[in-house]
């Protein structure tokens, strides 16, 4: 904001003319100790209301308040609605720090969602705290697509926040369904098993599906035995003369 004041600031002025005297000479513009042109006091004014004017932010979701509602502290303060646009976007929530925005708005969701906002350790307002984080990472990957670091922290939020709404889910489904509702979540369910298919991973599922094939001929094989040697065993008890007789036959031809 500081920057965008000043280019304004030095563009007034380079465009300011040069101030005429009545005896026909002109005189410049005061400057600072730094030799800095100074421009009236009025041409400030101006622009700095010019600047707190012509740029109004829009808020990133439908739940946030709009940037330019006042802090709690000034709202209830009698006249000031008559107060200058520079003074009411400096109480304001716009020149707040991203820390205070923060707990703003899970106030206003905790207010608006949990039965009873002061319970911060029910699973509830968990939830709702991580949403808040959800949506503040999800405007910084906006801006900074390249960051990493902010990305690798979202998609852990996320996954945090699927496995309370999975434990909400279970054991309190009406409140579950509120909050889906309330905060606009979408639930899938999750899948019986993922995991990412690479090269590696799809060659060694090869190799173990062929090794499970041979293991399954190989196990085959072993039952085709055991029941021709069960069959013939069978027989044997059956028929226990042909194989006494063939057995001393055999001996004499040896």
């Amino acid at each position: 904001m500081l920057r965008a004041a000043w280019r304004v600031l030095s563009s007034i002025r380079t465009q300011a003319p040069a101030l005429g005297l009545p005896g026909g000479g002109c005189a410049r513009l005061p400057s600072d100790h730094r030799g800095l042109r100074l421009p009236p006091r009025g041409l400030v004014l101006l622009a700095a209301r010019g600047y707190a004017i012509q740029k109004p932010v829009r808020p990133s979701q439908e739940d946030d308040p709009p940037p330019s509602t006042l802090l709690k502290d000034y709202q209830n303060i009698p006249g000031i609605e008559k107060v200058d646009d520079v003074v009411k976007r400096l109480l304001s929530l716009e020149m707040l720090n991203q820390k205070e925005k923060l707990k703003i708005k899970k106030e206003l969701l905790m207010n608006k969602v949990v039965a009873n906002p002061e319970d911060t350790s029910s699973l509830e307002a968990r939830i709702v705290a991580l949403t808040v984080k959800i949506r503040n990472y999800e405007e910084h990957m906006q801006k900074h697509r390249k960051d990493k670091a902010h990305k690798r922290y979202l998609l852990m939020s996320i996954d945090q926040r699927k496995k309370m709404l999975k434990n909400l889910r279970k054991t309190n489904y009406s409140v579950f369904e509120k909050i889906c509702k309330e905060l606009g979540i979408e639930y899938t369910f999750p899948p019986l098993y993922y995991r990412k298919a690479h090269r590696r991973l799809v060659t060694k599922k090869a190799l173990c599906i062929r090794v499970y094939q041979e293991a399954q001929k190989l196990k085959k094989q072993k039952r085709a035995l055991k029941a021709a040697a069960a069959a013939a065993r069978k027989q044997g008890q059956m028929n226990p003369e042909s194989s006494s007789k063939a057995g001393p036959e055999a001996i004499k031809e040896n």
